[in-house]
């Protein structure tokens, strides 16, 4: 995206910082990173870290997200960054982002005024020269969609790899629709015709479909395909925008494979990453 779009973005999001309304009364320190502090014109997603504390309300919500297998993070995220695209966060990873030798810039600390970290943003210099930030934990298997990757993605797809625990294929994936009669009703009764999830999950369907896998041993953005099934009945597990990465180890360690889409819309191209187990000695 334009710098200029980046640093709206950046002016809403002390906006809603401002607001000090749960859970970003939570938030202790807000830092920068990657190509944005680096004053580049274009910028990928704009890197954002997260410090916060917790109370009795929000560790209820984690308990209740951990058990039901939802993204306990979407709250704040979705309070910080409205309905605007472009922001990657990393949440209570300061110190690790430290060890690793990047720079942070502190935008807002708590008990500071939200005019400060104004001050800071306009503080940061353009830089014609300064390009954007190379990509960390990146292989060629998913290089080409490496920036439409968040960061904990990029982490998890580049230790399976390395260990040799999964491997991973990136690819276009192909509007289509899957000819099983059942998988076409649970789509139709989840979703829109014109929504971009059905959109992907049929896309999904179709490409597994054509695999060879049973759709019925689905399991389809947190929902069986098959009525009355369990997890030990799951070959693979579709999710459709990062909703249920969270899941993705624990799916693998079981020996059963991942399916992502990757966030999609209503007609821009599809991509996805298919991630199987290592088989087992």
């Amino acid at each position: 995206m334009k710098r200029e779009r980046a640093t709206a973005t950046l002016h809403e999001m002390l906006d809603r910082l401002e607001q000090n309304i749960w859970p970003l009364d939570l938030i202790t320190e807000v830092h920068l990173f990657g190509s944005y502090i680096r004053g580049a014109l274009e910028v990928g997603d704009i890197d954002v870290v997260i410090q916060h504390t917790t109370d009795e309300r929000w560790t209820q919500h984690s308990l209740s997200a951990l058990f039901s297998g939802r993204d306990g993070y979407a709250p704040m995220r979705q309070a910080l960054r409205g309905n605007r695209r472009g922001v990657s966060f990393q949440f209570q990873e300061r110190q690790a982002l430290e060890k690793e030798g990047i720079e942070l810039l502190l935008l807002w600390q708590q008990g500071e005024s939200i005019t400060i970290a104004r001050q800071r943003l306009a503080a940061i210099t353009p830089d014609a020269a300064a390009g954007r930030a190379p990509r960390d934990h990146v292989l060629p298997t998913y290089e080409a969609i490496a920036d439409q990757l968040p960061r904990p993605v990029r982490i998890d797809l580049h230790r399976w790899s390395t260990e040799g625990t999964a491997t991973v294929a990136a690819f276009a994936l192909s509007d289509a629709q899957p000819r099983s009669a059942a998988a076409l009703e649970h789509m139709d009764d989840r979703w829109t015709s014109n929504s971009p999830l059905r959109r992907a999950a049929a896309a999904a369907l179709a490409h597994l479909e054509n695999t060879g896998l049973e759709l019925g041993r689905a399991e389809v953005h947190g929902q069986y395909m098959t009525p009355g099934a369990s997890d030990h009945m799951i070959d693979c597990f579709v999710d459709l925008g990062w909703r249920y990465w969270s899941k993705a180890q624990c799916y693998l360690d079981d020996g059963q494979a991942w399916f992502e889409v990757l966030p999609a819309t209503a007609r821009q191209p599809l991509h996805a990453l298919h991630i199987t187990p290592a088989p087992r000695a």
